[in-house]
């Protein structure tokens, strides 16, 4: 197949590249570099059947080659990365997703939307599963991320139902793992840092809130089983094992064997006190559920983290 990744030199895309690329694809990574990066992809970039394109998705895009897919990725996916960058991210999602949609349609591909847990907001009812419409602030101060996404999802089954365009959509959960940015925000990477710097441990809030972690690996399992099915459908992708954000602190301070303390801030206006996937639709439909338990998880993306921070 011919498919094309937007956001391409990002974190969980840099991952699904690698092991599409290996299936005998030819990869198309578009990426403006905004929070992705080359280093993610240089080790694909000697192949002969991945090329890589600098272009931002709010920006018309023209493709040369014929695709059989379009994986559409490209947004800042992190709290920092798209308060630092809101009105792209908007773009990204909105703008973006109808120029991908577009493409779709004028090259006669198939098409996936990547969207997110967030569009559940804080929610009302757990676990969450795709036939709950969320609980989103519209205009609230992550609204730019979360209302995108929505839209996304709108524009998508929209064009779906109005072009005929075969769509499929997945709800990605909280995903951890190798090449992450270290500056992103995320409790991941803020607490695995902070404890190899022997540094405090910040939690916003008193820290019960909860979280479900997949490490990257099983997401990209997920995502790769739903590009090869047949369904047209919303799946949510992620791990059911839900913990509280004290729980991963004391959980990452004892596998670091860090002598951190642990210190409480504010929480963020918006946070989701809770979140946990439903995915008996992915285990019926696609055959996929998680395999990596937390603790291997984590200690790879600890040794990975360290080795960043002492490049």
């Amino acid at each position: 197949m011919n498919i094309l990744i937007t956001g391409g030199a990002g974190f969980v895309c840099s991952h699904m590249a690698e092991k599409l690329s290996t299936k005998n694809n030819n990869i198309i990574l578009l990426d403006n570099l905004l929070t992705g990066s080359l280093k993610n992809i240089e080790h694909l970039l000697d192949l002969s059947n991945v090329k890589f394109i600098q272009h931002d998705v709010q920006n018309y895009i023209n493709i040369d080659e014929e695709l059989d897919y379009i994986l559409h990725f490209a947004s800042a996916a992190s709290p920092v990365a798209y308060q630092q960058n809101p009105i792209n991210t908007l773009k990204a999602g909105s703008i973006g997703t109808i120029n991908t949609l577009g493409l779709a349609k004028v090259k006669k591909s198939k098409y996936l939307l990547a969207s997110t847990s967030e569009v559940y907001g804080d929610p009302e009812i757990s676990p969450q599963n795709e036939a709950y419409w969320g609980n989103v602030n519209p205009n609230g101060e992550r609204s730019m991320y979360d209302e995108a996404k929505r839209f996304a999802e709108a524009a998508t089954a929209t064009y779906a139902r109005t072009y005929n365009i075969e769509t499929k959509i997945v709800r990605i959960f909280n995903t951890y793992g190798p090449r992450m940015q270290l500056n992103d925000g995320r409790v991941v990477t803020n607490f695995i840092t902070q404890a190899l710097k022997g540094e405090d441990i910040t939690i916003y809030g008193d820290g019960n809130q909860t979280r479900s972690f997949s490490y990257v690996d099983d997401t990209v399992n997920g995502i790769i089983a739903l590009i090869n099915s047949n369904y047209n459908e919303v799946f949510n992708i992620g791990n059911p094992n839900e913990i509280t954000v004290n729980q991963l602190a004391t959980e990452i301070i004892k596998l670091t064997n860090s002598n951190s303390k642990i210190i409480n801030k504010n929480l963020p206006k918006d946070d989701p006190k809770q979140r946990q996937p439903d995915i008996s639709k992915a285990k019926e439909k696609l055959d996929w559920k998680p395999e990596i338990e937390l603790e291997t998880g984590l200690k790879k993306t600890i040794l990975w983290i360290d080795s960043e921070l002492n490049h």
